[in-house]
């Protein structure tokens, strides 16, 4: 799926591209053809001092996008490496195709519940297409800053609080679509969004802090209720079965004093069973 997105996606940046040239560029006319002519005989009369000025460098991860006479020349932007431009008639602008990161502000937002949060998040985004990212609007960068406080606004106003503290890669997920949408006419790529912190206000969280202890509280308590019923079906049972041997009572007073006497410092009571005591009476 991601792979048919990216090519859906580079083909409707090519077809934004070759829209940019063809509304941008075509005939310069007459005069247009005449200065640029002008400029080509002195850039070779002059040829030992116009060096200078016509060969241009870029690196490896910058492309140049030319205008010529305020038009852009061609359909790819120059680079990375030597390139030759006409002086006076031709100046260009470097694009940066690094990866670029930066930070989303804190944002004050309202949930879908009506609580109040502050939630920050990080964008990292490059230039696919140089010449929409020149031509298409004035500071891409700035711009996708700007989007980027817009779209996380929007898209964590959708959501309740639980969804918010649960889903943050769905979250991630759906403002990288919406803005890689919305910055696909700049010529700009959104690699990743992620959910950075989310701040909640004191009041609400020892609130849910609360909430949890109660919570917690409430099932210890059924623990201990159900020990309890086990322990009462347990010890009607073991009635049942000396209540049908006496000489299992007996056994049980010799296994409690067995357990009392590993405590050296305690005082035992030795009860006497009644059926003794009457064998001696009747003697």
């Amino acid at each position: 799926m991601e792979m048919e997105e990216n090519m859906e996606s580079q083909k409707r940046r090519g077809t934004s591209t070759e829209n940019i040239i063809s509304e941008r560029t075509g005939s310069l006319g007459c005069i247009g053809w005449l200065i640029v002519i002008l400029s080509g005989i002195f850039a070779i009369v002059l040829f030992p001092f116009t060096v200078w000025f016509c060969v241009k460098i870029v690196q490896e991860y910058e492309r140049a996008v030319i205008f010529r006479l305020g038009r852009i020349t061609d359909k790819r932007a120059k680079g990375p490496g030597i390139f030759f431009i006409l002086p006076c008639t031709d100046s260009f602008v470097k694009v940066d195709l690094r990866t670029v990161s930066f930070d989303i502000p804190p944002q004050e937002i309202l949930t879908k519940d009506s609580v109040t949060v502050s939630v920050d998040g990080v964008v990292y985004f490059q230039v696919s297409d140089p010449i929409a990212s020149v031509a298409n609007v004035s500071n891409a960068d700035f711009s996708t800053r700007l989007l980027a406080q817009t779209t996380l606004r929007n898209v964590l106003g959708t959501k309740n609080l639980a969804e918010l503290l649960s889903d943050r890669e769905g979250i991630a997920h759906s403002m990288q679509t919406s803005l890689d949408e919305a910055t696909d006419r700049w010529g700009i790529k959104v690699e990743r969004v992620e959910i950075k912190d989310v701040k909640l206000p004191h009041q609400l969280q020892r609130a849910m802090a609360a909430e949890a202890e109660a919570a917690r509280e409430a099932r210890a308590k059924v623990i201990a209720a159900e020990g309890e019923m086990n322990a009462s079906r347990a010890l009607k049972e073991a009635s049942l079965v000396i209540a049908e041997s006496p000489s299992a009572l007996q056994l049980r007073y010799l296994q409690t004093l067995n357990t009392i006497a590993a405590e050296k410092n305690s005082t035992i009571i030795f009860p006497l069973p009644m059926d003794v005591m009457a064998h001696f009476m009747r003697k």
